[in-house]
C-alpha cells in the first residue's frame, strides 16, 4: 500500500464498538455495509467482515474515502486479515420484484450466511436494521467502526469488479466508469439504446424507455443471486 494521503490520516475508524461486544462475551462480531442501493443497473451488494481481536492492519478506511486504486490494493490485505467474511448480492431483478428494502435484507442474509460462522452480533452501517437478530446500528459506521470499514471495502471492490466485467458485455453503458450509477453519460446511453436487462426497471424513467433487447447471461444471473455459476 502507498502512504496514506494527508486527508485520510485523521479519519481512522476504531474498534470501540467491537470492544464493547467482546467485553460482553460476544465472540463473533461482524461489521456490515452495502453498496449499489442507488444504482440504475447491476446488483445491490452487502459484505460482512469479522476482524481479529489482537492483530491490526493499517490504512483501512471507509471505501468512499479511498480512490479505486487504493481500494483494490487494500482488498487482498483485508481478506487475508479478517477472521471471516462474506458477500451477498440481490440481482437487479430481485431489486425490482422485492423492492429495495427487502432486496437489501436478502443480500445481507446471503452475506452473513457466507461468513460460515455463527455470528453473535452484527454492527450495521446506517440507522435502520436490515439484518435482524442481535445488532447495533451506527450512523456513519463505515467511518467510525473498523469492521464496517473493512466490509465497505470488500463490498465496493466486489461490486465494482462485477460492473467492470459487465462493461465488456454491455460496452455502450460505460459501466467500467459509472458502475451502474446515475451520471449524464449513462443517461445519454439509456436514451440512445434503451435499457439492458441488467437495468432496474423499478426506476420509472427506465421502465418507460424501449428495451434494448440485450440479455443477461445465465451464469451472471446465478452469481448475482448467490448461486455457484
Amino acid at each position: 500500500m502507498p502512504k496514506l494521503r494527508k486527508a485520510l490520516k485523521a479519519s481512522s475508524p476504531g474498534t470501540r464498538f467491537e470492544q464493547q461486544c467482546w467485553n460482553e462475551g460476544k465472540q463473533w462480531v461482524a461489521g456490515v455495509d452495502e453498496v449499489g442501493r442507488g444504482a440504475w443497473a447491476g446488483p445491490l451488494t452487502v459484505a460482512a467482515a469479522v476482524i481479529p481481536r489482537e492483530r491490526r492492519i493499517y490504512k483501512v478506511r471507509d471505501s468512499k474515502m479511498l480512490k479505486e486504486s487504493e481500494r483494490e490494493l487494500l482488498y487482498d490485505r483485508i481478506i487475508d486479515w479478517v477472521e471471516a467474511w462474506g458477500v451477498g448480492h440481490a440481482s437487479e431483478v430481485e431489486c425490482d420484484e422485492l423492492g429495495m428494502s427487502a432486496a437489501q435484507k436478502l443480500a445481507a442474509r446471503r452475506a452473513l450466511e457466507a461468513t460460515d460462522v455463527e455470528l453473535d452480533h452484527v454492527l450495521i452501517d446506517g440507522n435502520w436494521d436490515f439484518v435482524g437478530g442481535s445488532n447495533t446500528k451506527i450512523v456513519k459506521g463505515d467511518a467510525k467502526c473498523l469492521s464496517i470499514a473493512a466490509a465497505s471495502v470488500i463490498a465496493k471492490v466486489t461490486r465494482d469488479r462485477l460492473m467492470r466485467s459487465m462493461a465488456e458485455q454491455y460496452p455502450g453503458y460505460f459501466f467500467q466508469d459509472n458502475k451502474g450509477y446515475p451520471c449524464p453519460r449513462h443517461r445519454a446511453a439509456l436514451a440512445q439504446v434503451g435499457p439492458a436487462v441488467v437495468h432496474r426497471h423499478s426506476w420509472s424513467f427506465i421502465d418507460a424507455l424501449p428495451d434494448s433487447g440485450i440479455t443477461l447471461r445465465r451464469d451472471q444471473q446465478r452469481l448475482f443471486e448467490g448461486e455457484t455459476p
